[in-house]
């Protein structure tokens, strides 16, 4: 037991800074989503006009009757669906909107290329 006591005494000072960094992990780990808070404040108005719109509507044909289907088509017709409408329709993607961006297959594509070298 003599011959571990100098390789115990070694380890002490390791030992030391190892339970350092893990109890500064475990502080910026529990810290750090805080700082998160202040990277996006959203105005408290940005969607709630739209929602209770979204809302009313919903209520509206939870309380009558069963639509027709032609009702319905024509509803859906105006925008995204029946009861959204075309609320943030501009924010969606969709290809009239995305001529620009590239295909999961292009980028697949062009890193393969990259790869091996090959054009």
């Amino acid at each position: 037991m003599k011959i571990f006591a100098p390789v115990l005494s070694i380890f002490r000072p390791v030992r030391f800074v190892i339970v350092a960094a893990v109890g500064a992990l475990l502080f910026l780990s529990s810290t750090l989503p805080a700082f998160a808070i202040s990277s996006y404040q959203s105005d408290p108005t940005e969607g709630p006009t739209q929602l209770l719109e979204t809302q009313r509507k919903t209520d509206e044909i939870a309380k009558s009757e069963p639509p027709k289907l032609q009702e319905v088509q024509e509803k859906s017709n105006k925008g995204l669906n029946e009861v959204q409408g075309d609320a943030d329709i501009n924010k969606m993607k969709r290809p009239e909107n995305s001529q620009s961006a590239t295909s999961v297959e292009e980028n697949v594509q062009n890193f393969l290329e990259r790869v091996t070298g090959n054009k």
